[in-house]
């Protein structure tokens, strides 16, 4: 199987997936990458310049049906605060860290690392290790299609 087209998430209907691959965040930003479906099957990502496949896409496949693109659950942190200042607090200095950081409604998501644990703590955040699929914001210059978050993890 082949894809040389991407379906972003909310443009076509997930029930129609023909089959499923599931990536982690270190590999859902490709040009080109043999995947393995759930139904054990090679896929060709050929795209014509890279994209980053978020949770939810869908890869059309050159001879039809579409494979449905799905996060992989990873080892992350979720950060909470008491309050809405102490969480903005935190993600100022992640983000003066460079590090990769998926912002949902109350809590942050990052990979898990202990000194950065540690740091959080120590600025006031409560932090809960979990397994889930990461998402991370792709930045303010970062180029391909967008979507909206989702909070339903």
């Amino acid at each position: 199987m082949r894809c040389s087209t991407v379906l972003p998430a909310g443009t076509w209907n997930p029930a129609n997936a023909t089959d499923r691959v599931l990536i982690d965040y270190d590999n859902r930003h490709r040009r080109r990458i043999l995947l393995r479906t759930e139904m054990d099957a090679e896929l060709l990502l050929d795209l014509a310049q890279a994209v980053r496949l978020r949770d939810g896409d869908g890869l059309a496949l050159d001879g039809g049906g579409v494979v449905r693109v799905c996060a992989m659950p990873e080892n992350l942190l979720e950060i909470h605060a008491h309050e809405e200042g102490e969480l903005v607090r935190i993600a100022w200095h992640l983000g003066n860290r460079h590090l990769p950081v998926q912002l949902l409604d109350d809590r942050i998501r990052i990979r898990a690392d202990h000194v950065i644990r540690e740091m959080v703590e120590g600025l006031g955040g409560h932090v809960e290790e979990i397994d889930a699929p990461f998402d991370p914001e792709a930045g303010a210059y970062a180029g391909g299609h967008h979507h909206h978050h989702h909070d339903d993890d």
